[in-house]
């Protein structure tokens, strides 16, 4: 049993839950520890993010829920930072990376939303050609230590969301996959904690975790150690699909999963 989540959001971003009522399901569950991490604050996406004060008051009360339950359970205040943010990144246990947004021309462009919206950009931005669309994203992924120094990389391949069901590009083309993989051998010098993601899955997207096993198998070989994450907004998948995670890390020849822990990251037997 995988016994932690990193990858947590609550009320004052995009979550549905309260932070002390999530605590409480991960206890039921049997955790012995709880990340949140909520989406960092972005000028250009307030709809998508924590505000400036909602930051403030976040680490209050995370930082107060963490000392309620101490010896039931370790609460960390992490942050999710996406790579435009204008997060200072202090007073945060750990930092999860990610990029929701491209930059063409001076406008911030999210990706992170519906497959109808995801073809209008690759329509509007990239005259409908998926794979101009996919080698952007990955060459903005490879910018990401410039802004931050991240703990965990999240959810990387994210644009694959929505690859079981709409054929934006092919993820199985020599071409896709050099993309990927230069991305993911550039990020591997500067972070080697990656997440493997279920929240796709609880949100009916996919039925498999991000990254592919083709990513997993790399990061295997480079020696990089991998998290669970749930990308959870609605506690009820707190732990969603985490079983079918850790065997996917197994059959991608990970036969160790980490932990973050107050003393750093911690590898679990699987």
């Amino acid at each position: 049993m995988y016994k932690q989540n990193l990858h947590t959001h609550g009320v004052l971003c995009d979550g549905k839950d309260e932070y002390e009522a999530t605590i409480l399901r991960a206890i039921e569950l049997g955790f012995d520890t709880i990340g949140f991490s909520g989406h960092s604050y972005m000028s250009y996406s307030p709809s998508h993010s924590m505000s400036v004060e909602g930051t403030e008051e976040y680490k209050r009360t995370v930082r107060a829920l963490a000392e309620k339950y101490k010896g039931q359970i370790d609460v960390l205040c992490g942050i999710e930072f996406d790579m435009y943010s204008e997060d200072p990144l202090v007073g945060y246990d750990y930092v999860l990376g990610a990029v929701h947004y491209l930059k063409i021309d001076g406008e911030y462009v999210g990706f992170d939303r519906s497959a109808d919206e995801v073809k209008r950009v690759i329509d509007t931005y990239f005259g409908g050609d998926g794979m101009k669309y996919a080698k952007m994203f990955y060459e903005t992924v490879c910018e990401l230590p410039k802004y931050a120094k991240c703990d965990v990389i999240a959810h990387f391949d994210l644009i694959t969301k929505h690859a079981e069901t709409h054929n934006f590009f092919d993820t199985e083309s020599k071409e896709y996959r050099n993309y990927a993989l230069e991305a993911l051998h550039t990020l591997a010098e500067h972070c080697k904690v990656f997440e493997v993601n279920t929240g796709a899955i609880s949100r009916g997207y996919r039925t498999t975790p991000y990254p592919q096993p083709f990513l997993l198998r790399e990061l295997k070989e480079m020696g990089c150690g991998i998290v669970l994450g749930s990308d959870c907004h609605d506690n009820r998948y707190l732990n969603c699909n985490f079983d079918e995670a850790l065997e996917l890390a197994r059959s991608c020849g990970f036969t160790e999963v980490l932990n973050l822990t107050k003393n750093g990251f911690v590898p679990q037997k699987i």
